[in-house]
């Protein structure tokens, strides 16, 4: 079993999904050797979800030719789903959720160190803390604070990111990756929220954000699926209601 699942949703990512993927399992040399862990084993787990492109027979492929690497379809346009069945079904110790335009290898090296000295349960790269480098449009980077402004008072978020990197031990995290309710663009923070809420260590680490290519789906496009999200969250959170 490795010790370490890399879960990376993907959709229509033709493009640059090869190179990302190789660069990835090139650079993870570093992150052995950064926390002084040569024999620490990785997998990486392409969640694909209903691209329209040639994602999914590329990841086929990819997996066919790299034992570090598993693939799956979800059959539909859904992140959020795609990323909690590659959680469940991670075999990892510790689950680091990233981005196929990132693989930030300095956030991995970073959060594995947290997480190995038992700093924190779950650890959340944010582009919005001090000391983070977003270099996003003008536009997401609003759209991340509006967001994450919506989510302090809905429900009493006090921290500065939920959606992108994270990393943490599988099996304390598993019972609220279960419990989540949400899919589509706001399980991610459903996921951060409720550990916050079960009292469970959450550690921000700031990250300097530079993305490789536009994002797949368009923002104001994904706006009623998160405001949608949003109250079905707050629902079910606040008031103990079913979803």
């Amino acid at each position: 079993m490795p010790d370490v699942s890399i879960v990376i949703p993907v959709y229509n990512e033709e493009g640059i999904l090869r190179e990302a993927v190789t660069e990835l399992l090139d650079g993870l040399a570093a992150v052995r050797s950064a926390l002084h862990a040569p024999d620490l084993t990785f997998e990486v787990i392409i969640a694909e979800n209903g691209s329209r492109d040639r994602t999914a027979e590329l990841a086929q492929h990819l997996a066919q030719e790299m034992h570090e690497v598993r693939t799956f379809s979800t059959g539909e346009p859904n992140y959020g789903k795609a990323l909690r069945r590659g959680i469940l079904e991670a075999h990892g110790t510790f689950v680091i959720c990233e981005e196929i335009d990132l693989c930030d290898l300095d956030f991995q090296r970073r959060a594995l160190a947290h997480l190995q000295h038992g700093d924190c349960d779950m650890v959340v790269g944010s582009k919005a803390m001090k000391g983070s480098h977003d270099q996003r449009p003008l536009l997401r980077r609003v759209a991340t604070k509006v967001i994450n402004g919506m989510l302090h008072v809905a429900l009493d978020f006090r921290g500065t990111d939920t959606h992108g990197l994270k990393a943490f031990h599988r099996a304390t995290l598993l019972p609220v990756v279960e419990a989540c309710v949400i899919d589509r663009d706001l399980f991610s923070s459903e996921l951060v929220i409720r550990a916050g809420r079960e009292g469970m260590h959450v550690l921000e680490i700031p990250i300097n954000l530079h993305e490789k290519r536009p994002p797949a789906i368009n923002l104001v496009k994904r706006v009623p699926n998160v405001l949608r999200g949003l109250a079905k969250l707050t629902y079910v959170i606040r008031f103990g209601g079913k979803p």
